[in-house]
């Protein structure tokens, strides 16, 4: 009798199954783990019209975030500065730079005549997510526990996911990122101890009926409005 395929054959099913198994395990983890914000967006850093260092404004020169980014305490965006407040400085300082004429021609007769600067934002949220400032700034978030240390950033880029788990770990426990009063929340180089966790504790926990003083919201509504 002719055997029309060789016995090993019979093992094929098996070896494919396996190799459909461990191709599917595969693609799985490189999704998870190359196609996650830790990768795609973790680190970037687009060049701006002008070359801005924040290593020399916020660290060398120490100015405060809030000179530029003005409404972060009373709105739910930062806001990048618009070219008076930038000429509030450079109409004295550098004012012959040849790097700072797109400032200039922005700038132009001081009526805001002229087009706007067109900064490329860096930290990008989905249309889907809500995110407000003032609320964070209000209860003693400061900039670095989202943004890392700009004021050592020569061009400044993205050092946090910012993804949904990622904000709802601090929601869980605010406690390493809640300052304590008198501590500013542009202050770059604070560091959480036991002490400030410790205080924020204290603001978190429930006393009979009465509310926290901060109470960090986990249900969907609060983000996805």
């Amino acid at each position: 009798m002719t055997v029309l395929f060789p016995k090993w054959t019979n093992k094929l099913p098996a070896i494919l199954a396996l190799g459909a198994a461990s191709a599917g395990l595969f693609v799985v983890f490189v999704v998870s783990f190359w196609f996650s914000p830790k990768h795609t967006d973790v680190g970037y850093q687009p060049y701006q019209p002008i070359a801005y260092s924040h290593k020399l404004h916020a660290g060398t020169l120490g100015m405060d975030c809030r000179y530029c980014h003005r409404l972060v305490e009373t709105g739910p965006h930062a806001t990048v500065p618009d070219a008076d407040t930038c000429m509030g400085c450079h109409a004295q300082v550098k004012k012959e730079s040849p790097m700072l004429e797109p400032l200039r021609t922005a700038y132009g007769n001081g009526k805001g005549d002229n087009p706007a600067i067109a900064w490329t934002k860096v930290h990008l949220l989905p249309d889907y997510a809500y995110f407000n400032h003032a609320v964070h700034i209000n209860a003693q978030i400061g900039c670095t526990s989202c943004h890392g240390r700009v004021d050592e950033m020569e061009i400044v880029r993205q050092v946090e996911t910012l993804s949904m788990g990622w904000c709802l770990t601090c929601h869980r426990d605010p406690t390493p990122h809640i300052r304590p009063a008198g501590v500013s929340v542009t202050k770059m180089d604070w560091v959480a101890d036991e002490v400030s966790i410790a205080a924020a504790k204290k603001k978190l926990e429930w006393q009979g009926d009465a509310k926290p003083e901060l109470n960090p919201p986990t249900y969907c509504s609060a983000c996805h409005r």
